[in-house]
């Protein structure tokens, strides 16, 4: 079962940041995560996600390698160039489409609803863990100032993660101090 974490940051930078963290810590096999989203407000006002990968740029790709590859088999032998080209061309607006209707991961309406009162230059960073050794994300979570807006984590360890964030912004708040 995969568990939800959104943390509010004070930037789209630090939420930025904060991905590249888990990034790390999945290379580090402390964490493994289905999907990662940056959501933020742009300049006119608007929720913007940044997802971890564009379905839209993947599935084009895909669609046009696999209608070159199709249409390169099924013509060549006839002496036919133009189908290839035309069967890539096919497969990749095909596989954008595709892309573009496909999402997995974090529902997007749950992650703008959530993201709605966001304040400006502030971002919410969604992560859905597959797994995670807890005691270690907490540590590399600690230079982050945040505030848990959602998790599916259990009340005791949303509570040790709201801690760690705190403890965060009182160091932050001492230094500058």
């Amino acid at each position: 079962m995969s568990d939800l974490i959104a943390i509010v940051l004070e930037s789209k930078d630090k939420a930025r940041e904060a991905r590249a963290a888990f990034v790390a810590m999945q290379r580090e096999h402390l964490v493994e995560t289905e999907d990662s989203v940056v959501v933020y407000r742009d300049a006119k006002g608007h929720i913007k996600l940044d997802q971890s990968v564009n379905l839209t740029r993947t599935g084009a790709a895909s669609g046009g390698f696999w209608g070159l590859f199709i249409g390169i088999i099924f013509t060549i032998p006839f002496g036919g160039f133009l189908v290839p080209l035309l069967a890539s061309v096919f497969g990749a607006s095909m596989g954008a489409l595709s892309g573009k209707l496909s999402d997995y991961g974090i529902e997007d309406e749950m992650m703008v609803e959530l993201s709605s009162g966001l304040d400006d230059n502030k971002a919410v960073l969604f992560v859905l863990l597959r797994k995670a050794t807890m005691d270690k994300v907490l540590e590399h979570l600690q230079p982050f100032n945040g505030k848990v807006l959602k998790t599916s984590l259990t009340h005791e360890l949303e509570d040790k993660l709201q801690q760690v964030l705190d403890k965060s912004h009182a160091a932050t708040a001492t230094a500058e101090a």
